[in-house]
């Protein structure tokens, strides 16, 4: 705050000290060191450089090194996180994914413009291009074999409850047909290599398939994933008419919880160790030759710790594989035990933290009905 006199530097660390300015506006990172003199609105240095790109609605300066005269201060004083997002953010759909700042730069960015540039959540009842239940356009998609991404027509339908794509533009069959309640979709923008990659996964048969996909536009694949949500969430609400809607919010898209390499042996447990990648979805630990791969080549049920599993830091004592990585872990099931390795320790530890944290949540109903399914199976 070089330049500053000092009752306006007393001034401006005051507005800043208050609770509601205490984290960014727009992704929630905690002490925000950057503000927007225009709209009033205390945010960090990733989301700072968003509002840069709008300069005719927000100009941003730094609260550590910027000069601030009287009138920004008053400014700030008068307006600030808490009455800026009473505008801006008045009337948010319940559906619509609110990033964080652990999100991709896509989905900060667009929401971001949403709030501001498009003001898409300043009126009652406003009509959104992702809410009115159907949706067509191109994505393009990577081939399931061929690995290049080509132009498909993808349809969402609400009246149908599902999504399908198409080979051909003017093509009467889809290629797939999904019925929107066993479907996720995830930004995955390092895994697929695109700013704008979205991974599409669904259960068929029981099995993981993933699609991945992307648009050029950041808005439209933004767009797209919220259309999902918003359709995932009318669908619900008539699935389970009693369910609050914090509780149906709850049910749709999600990220994993954690992604990555790690070795892995087979059931005899003297198997040479395999380098694969995994990706942990709640209860489901999926392994992959690639992580682009369509399909798992095999999937764990990760229980609770109330019914016989845990998750262990090392190998047992005499495992005989062959493995390159030294940072062992055992997940435990009432059935077996499986044997892994990760490259460095932290990994280790951050996967024994994922899996704790499963672990240690209750079963569902439906969870129950999964882990049967996996016991037969097996």
């Amino acid at each position: 705050m070089a330049g500053g006199n000092d009752r306006s530097m007393k001034a401006l660390k005051e507005v800043w000290r208050r609770a509601e300015n205490s984290l960014c506006a727009d992704c929630g990172k905690p002490d925000p060191d950057w503000a927007s003199s225009t709209l009033g609105v205390f945010i960090c240095l990733s989301c700072s450089a968003i509002h840069r790109n709008i300069p005719s609605i927000s100009k941003v300066k730094s609260l550590k090194m910027d000069h601030w005269d009287d009138a920004q201060v008053q400014f700030l004083a008068k307006h600030g996180n808490a009455v800026t997002k009473a505008t801006y953010e008045a009337h948010i759909p319940i559906y619509y994914y609110q990033p964080t700042y652990t999100d991709c730069q896509v989905l900060r960015e667009q929401w971001i413009l949403a709030k501001y540039e498009r003001k898409e959540f300043t009126k009652p009842g406003k009509q959104l291009l992702y809410s009115d239940g159907v949706k067509e356009g191109i994505l393009w998609k990577r081939g399931r074999d061929s690995g290049q991404f080509l132009p498909r027509k993808f349809l969402l339908s609400e009246r149908e409850g599902c999504l399908k794509y198409f080979t051909k533009q003017d093509a009467k069959e889809p290629k797939i047909n999904v019925k929107i309640d066993v479907i996720n979709a995830t930004f995955q923008p390092v895994k697929i290599g695109n700013p704008n990659g979205l991974q599409i996964t669904y259960l068929k048969d029981n099995k993981t398939r993933n699609i991945f996909v992307y648009h050029e536009s950041g808005k439209e694949v933004v767009d797209w994933f919220n259309a999902i949500r918003a359709v995932q969430f009318h669908y619900l609400k008539v699935a389970f008419p009693i369910a609050s809607d914090n509780e149906i919010k709850n049910r749709l898209t999600r990220n994993f919880l954690k992604e990555g390499y790690m070795e892995k042996t087979g059931p005899k447990q003297r198997e040479a160790f395999k380098k694969r990648w995994f990706t942990l979805d709640h209860r489901r630990l999926m392994y992959f030759k690639d992580p682009l791969d369509a399909f798992a080549k095999g999937e764990v049920f990760v229980g609770s710790r109330e019914n016989g599993y845990s998750v262990q830091k090392g190998l047992p004592s005499g495992t005989q594989g062959n493995f390159s990585w030294h940072y062992g872990l055992t997940i435990v099931t009432p059935d077996r035990e499986y044997l892994f390795t990760c490259e460095t320790e932290t990994d280790q530890l951050d996967w024994v933290a994922a899996f704790t944290s499963i672990i240690n949540q209750a079963m569902t109903p439906q969870e129950y009905a999964i882990e049967a399914y996996f016991k037969f199976k097996s």
